[in-house]
């Protein structure tokens, strides 16, 4: 049954209740994500009837350029979120990374999941099995599609080449085992764990040889800001420590400008009530970097828990449930260490990183 913009499903007792409607990627890691936290909602609301569709996007079919070529931000989420907007689906799961910092007005990430590794991985080509990066022959070519990814690799590892490589993780596995043109491929290690893939990965990157993406590692489940139960439902999902870090991302990141064509990297960790947060920019071939670190409390002073404003978004995310306070430090961090690096020249690093890139 349909009614208004919602729909309704009668159960063998007679019971209607209402269909949640989650919009997906058709990929298969698209899938597997949307599926597990269906799963987790499933369990927590064991009455409620769930319906996963599945959609195709224009990052899914434009695969002959390189993502930082195509310049649009939203590339994996405007048909998620037309969807969304159309009353056609009631949530939508992302990977996090793929969501920009600022989101279209009507829009909010609702639930923030705990973080899976948030460090990229080398995968080899079977030939090369037991290399690292260190130790692959002089002039080894390594697929990447990520400006981020090759500029701090060029640099650590200078006797390696990079090209690069699009497609989904089962299309690039294809294309390194299949053919003799990739030495090794850099993927992130969450979409290889979720695939179950572990066996692939050959070596994961700590952050002094590559800081990850913004975001990186975690899932984000985006719905309507007005959908006051959906925003209810969805929010146990969050994950405090997960979303502490990734709003401080995302802050240094949109207070950069940054997107995915220019190259910017962080690397974040909670440990005895701090938020640490390191971030990075580059210049495309890693010649030219700033990096700086920062930290902040993320201790509440009030003890009782305050009745956060529903409608406050930080970069996006809407989490009522997490201390107001901690959420604020967390953005001041974020924004105070893109601050400190925009004092050190890291406007004019990425201005001309841009540049080169649009040249190419």
């Amino acid at each position: 049954m349909e009614e208004g913009p919602y729909k309704y499903i009668r159960d063998g007792n007679g019971k209607v209740g209402r269909v949640i409607r989650i919009g997906t990627r058709k990929s298969q890691l698209a899938c597997i994500q949307t599926d597990s936290v269906a799963d987790m909602l499933k369990q927590l609301y064991p009455d409620i009837h769930l319906e996963i569709i599945g959609m195709s996007t224009t990052g899914d079919k434009i695969l002959d350029t390189a993502l930082s070529k195509i310049g649009e931000k939203s590339l994996f989420t405007k048909e998620l979120e037309t969807a969304l907007e159309r009353n056609e689906v009631d949530l939508v799961v992302h990977s996090l990374k793929d969501l920009p910092t600022t989101l279209p007005p009507g829009f909010t990430i609702g639930a923030v999941l705990k973080r899976e590794n948030p460090h990229d991985a080398v995968v080899l080509h079977p030939k090369n099995v037991g290399k690292t990066l260190d130790n692959l022959p002089e002039n080894s070519v390594i697929g990447t599609s990520s400006l981020r990814r090759a500029a701090q690799l060029k640099k650590r590892f200078p006797h390696l080449e990079f090209k690069d490589i699009r497609g989904n993780l089962n299309t690039r596995l294809k294309k390194l085992d299949e053919k003799e043109d990739f030495a090794a491929i850099i993927l992130a290690a969450a979409g290889l764990r979720r695939m179950g893939w572990d066996n692939r990965i050959n070596q994961i990157l700590g952050p002094e040889d590559c800081m990850y993406a913004v975001g990186q590692g975690a899932l984000a489940v985006e719905v309507r800001a007005r959908d006051a139960d959906i925003l209810e439902m969805v929010s146990v999902l969050h994950h405090s420590d997960t979303v502490l870090r990734c709003i401080a991302e995302r802050a240094f990141l949109r207070r950069l400008e940054g997107g995915c064509s220019v190259p910017v990297a962080v690397h974040t960790e909670v440990k005895d009530s701090q938020l640490y947060l390191t971030g990075a920019v580059y210049s495309l071939d890693g010649s030219d970097s700033l990096k700086e670190t920062m930290q902040t409390s993320i201790v509440a002073n009030n003890k009782s828990p305050e009745e956060v404003d529903e409608q406050v978004q930080r970069v996006g995310v809407t989490a009522s449930k997490i201390s107001g306070e901690a959420q604020d430090r967390a953005e001041r961090l974020g924004l105070d260490l893109a601050n400190l690096l925009l004092s050190k020249g890291a406007k004019e690093i990425l201005t001309v990183a841009r540049q080169l890139n649009d040249a190419r």
